[in-house]
């Protein structure tokens, strides 16, 4: 993977999530994710249509959101799973140090965020595209 891409998603503060309902629609959501260069982590509420569609069809996309020229555009495929063994969000200091002005903003704390968004996914990559 080419440094800038690994930058992108370092830094990136939303990726889009595309999974398929059992019907075969995608459905795509704006979600925020911590990515360690292997794996993206990506929390969620409880009962979201996007954990029953990865329960179903682990296969997703992610779309990191880039430049308005779309000069860095990079689709990612993967596959999803919940990952009961994650800790919550709050106990992953990046994603805490990315997110924290805007839990504040939002008037979250770290922990009620972490409570509201307690279901842990984890998607590893299976394919790049770099546009």
């Amino acid at each position: 993977m080419e440094a800038e891409v690994d930058d992108l998603l370092r830094e990136g503060l939303v990726v889009w999530l595309t999974t398929v309902t059992p019907a075969g629609q995608p459905q795509t959501s704006p979600v925020w994710y911590h990515w360690d260069g292997h794996t993206f982590l990506i929390f969620s509420q409880p009962g979201q249509p996007k954990l029953a569609n990865i329960a179903a069809n682990a296969r997703v996309s992610l779309h990191p959101v880039g430049s308005p020229d779309a000069e860095d555009a990079v689709t990612i495929e993967g596959t999803a799973a919940l990952d009961p063994s994650a800790p919550p969000c709050n106990q992953v200091p990046e994603f805490i140090a990315k997110y924290l002005e805007r839990i504040d903003h939002l008037e979250w704390t770290p922990a009620g965020f972490a409570e509201d968004y307690s279901v842990a996914v984890r998607v590893t990559p299976t394919r790049f595209r770099i546009l």
